[in-house]
């Protein structure tokens, strides 16, 4: 991730970020480098075992100088925070600016999907919304980041040179 720029445009509200196989790494890298007083909410899957989500918010909270958590069902969305989607959950975004969690069926092959958050914020923040598709290995997030810009917003995917895992920015770029 080296030689990122936050962009300074004014009106954004939020970042959706969506990783897979290797995300762990890249979000550890990310996340590090956002400053303390970063003005947007930052909403994040991370395709991941059940088992392991409680443990992955207070390994990021370590690495990040805002605070991680996992979302809660009807959380208002807060600027200058991260929030996880739970293991086994959808996370999505609802009118009003709250989170929703459910357990419908998995969207490409997973549940937690990048494509139900990304397609949910973006109809929400519009134009006020950045989608950012990192490594992983499939294409989850592709549909949604697609949705993002189709929007008004801004969208960002990883190099699939420099990524762990091409896959899924390979696929985000199609």
């Amino acid at each position: 991730m080296k030689g990122k720029k936050f962009i300074r445009r004014k009106g954004y509200k939020a970042v959706v970020v969506g990783v897979s196989a290797g995300g762990v790494e890249a979000l550890s890298q990310l996340f590090a480098d956002l400053p303390p007083h970063f003005p947007l909410a930052v909403l994040t899957v991370q395709h991941i075992h059940p088992d392991e989500g409680g443990a992955l918010a207070a390994y990021l909270n370590n690495v990040s100088a805002l605070p991680v958590s996992e979302a809660l069902d009807k959380e208002p969305v807060q600027a200058g925070h991260i929030y996880l989607a739970p293991p086994n959950y959808h996370l999505l975004v609802e009118r009003g600016e709250t989170l929703a969690l459910n357990v419908d069926e998995r969207v490409n092959y997973a549940r937690p999907s990048i494509d139900v958050l990304f397609e949910s914020a973006a109809a929400v923040w519009r134009e006020q919304l950045i989608g950012m598709v990192l490594t992983g290995t499939n294409r989850d997030g592709a549909k949604g980041l697609r949705r993002v810009h189709e929007l008004g917003g801004l969208t960002i995917v990883e190099d699939p040179q420099t990524a762990v895992y091409p896959i899924m920015p390979q696929q985000a770029l199609a």
